[in-house]
């Protein structure tokens, strides 16, 4: 799979992601609230955004034709 994440896509994911996943992990330790539920969504949230921001690569941007990766 080519990459298909750049820019401020990239920089956003690596962001955001992490963010998502420290909240996540907060709520299901009972710190915030929120429940399990709303933790374990936001965790993998989270994973799934600094993932796709480390690897270059979104399989949703792949399955709808975006590419936000500068290929100069």
């Amino acid at each position: 799979m080519e990459r298909n994440v750049g820019g401020f896509d990239r920089t956003a994911r690596l962001v955001a992601g992490p963010l998502l996943a420290i909240l996540g992990v907060a709520a299901l330790l009972g710190t915030i609230p929120g429940g399990t539920t709303v933790g374990a969504v936001l965790l993998v949230v989270g994973a799934v955004l600094l993932g796709t921001g480390l690897t270059q690569r979104c399989l949703i941007h792949r399955v709808f034709g975006f590419d936000t990766f500068s290929r100069q």
